[in-house]
């Protein structure tokens, strides 16, 4: 049990350290936009009609990368109804919540989920974008690090297990 703890203080201490850096109203500012952003994959599947819309020879792997995307952030929300850890209550979050639990980041699920996608795609700017957005719920105060790491790796598995699909009837459309 002394690990589980140790693991439950570590992710305690780092919340409250980024958390902290939010004094800065630039890194406030900028964690509140890119959880706005992502708010219910809204960012990603923009990003994925975007580039369906613009890149009509791949039309149908955008799409498709774009469904994932979405999976992957409902597989995100199934998962913390089951679960049902409470956000980190130790420090004041930046913004407000779709809801009271944390684990796993349905944020960091599609951002993952999008980065792996779109990333195969050649969208380069996705996966900065993607930590970035991960990294603004620790800051934000409103996910523990374990959280978005868990989310990450899930969205990630979404899209590696769904790539063959994704680019399989690319050539097809």
């Amino acid at each position: 049990m002394d690990d589980l703890d140790d693991l439950h203080d570590m992710d305690h201490r780092i919340v409250s350290a980024l958390r902290a850096c939010a004094t800065d109203p630039r890194v406030a500012g900028a964690a509140r936009a890119l959880s706005w952003a992502g708010e219910h994959a809204a960012l990603w599947l923009a990003a994925g009609l975007a580039g369906a819309a613009v890149d009509g020879a791949r039309r149908g792997a955008w799409l498709r990368g774009t469904a994932l995307t979405a999976g992957a952030h409902v597989v995100s929300m199934a998962v913390k109804r089951v679960v049902r850890r409470p956000r980190p209550a130790h420090v004041e979050p930046l913004v407000r919540t779709a809801g009271r639990h944390s684990f796993p980041s349905s944020h960091a699920s599609s951002a993952a989920a999008a980065a792996v996608a779109f990333g195969a795609l050649g969208a380069r700017a996705v996966p900065p974008l993607a930590a970035a957005v991960c990294v603004s719920r620790l800051v934000a105060g409103v996910h523990y690090p374990s959280d978005v790491a868990a989310g990450a790796a899930l969205g990630a598995l979404t899209a590696r297990l769904g790539a063959r699909w994704m680019r399989g009837g690319a050539d097809h459309d």
